[in-house]
């Protein structure tokens, strides 16, 4: 385990144990661009189809986004694991190195009959991360907590790579965006301990400062989008 994410472990204890103090340090040290609510892309799925899709995002550490998604209509499954290395390197303490090229990324399965995949994005953007951040989210640091969004299809790649340049050309951000669009070569199931990390773990003093703080935005920003009971889907390799 590397400096970063013992950080984090010292980091969530700190807050455990002072409490409310704790938190608004964490909270100033985040920093990031407020959320809002992003334009939804001009270019998004033209037909849907009857089978379920999948998308796999990543944008700092898995529970916060396994945790939004799962309050969106039209999501079925939600999987925290690892993308953009190999398979011998794909467990939480080699990736924690940040010399394995993975990324912290979600597997989102999801019904194109109620929500697209523009959509999908559209929360990935709004609520779910800040794509202006290089190499880190909140008070995370290292390529494995990059913006990276991995594409299943050709189709994907084109709607995202769009959606970027859509959300570049209306100057969205204050900030440039950093979010990298690579084809998806496999996706790695992250360790048991790790799934369902919020639900199971809400009073968590780190989930309580970056992560809960997003679901809300969900609701408030995309209320259309939201559900009040969250999906859980704990799918262990």
């Amino acid at each position: 385990m590397n400096r970063l994410h013992r950080f984090r472990q010292r980091a969530m204890a700190v807050l455990l144990a002072l409490g409310c103090l704790g938190a608004t340090w964490l909270a100033v040290a985040r920093a990031d661009e407020p959320p809002h609510l992003v334009p939804a892309a001009l270019l998004d799925t033209a037909k849907p189809g009857a089978d379920m899709e999948r998308a796999v995002l990543a944008g700092g550490c898995f529970w916060g986004i396994e945790g939004v998604f799962q309050h969106v209509k039209g999501v079925r499954s939600v999987v925290s694991g690892y993308s953009g290395g190999a398979q011998d390197t794909a467990t939480y303490a080699l990736v924690s190195t940040e010399r394995t090229g993975h990324a912290e990324a979600v597997r989102i399965t999801f019904d194109p009959q109620v929500i697209s995949y523009g959509q999908i994005l559209r929360i990935y953007f709004s609520v779910a991360h800040d794509p202006t951040q290089l190499n880190r989210q909140g008070p995370d640091r290292g390529p494995s907590y990059r913006s990276n969004i991995f594409t299943v299809s050709d189709e994907q790649g084109r709607i995202a790579k769009a959606y970027i340049a859509q959300l570049e050309n209306a100057h969205v951000f204050a900030k440039p965006i950093v979010t990298r669009v690579d084809p998806l070569k496999r996706f790695y199931a992250a360790e048991s301990y790790h799934q369902n990390f919020l639900q199971r773990h809400p009073t968590n003093s780190y989930i309580v400062v970056n992560d809960l703080p997003k679901i809300a935005n969900l609701k408030r920003l995309l209320p259309e989008m939201y559900r009040a009971q969250p999906i859980s889907d704990v799918q262990a390799r």
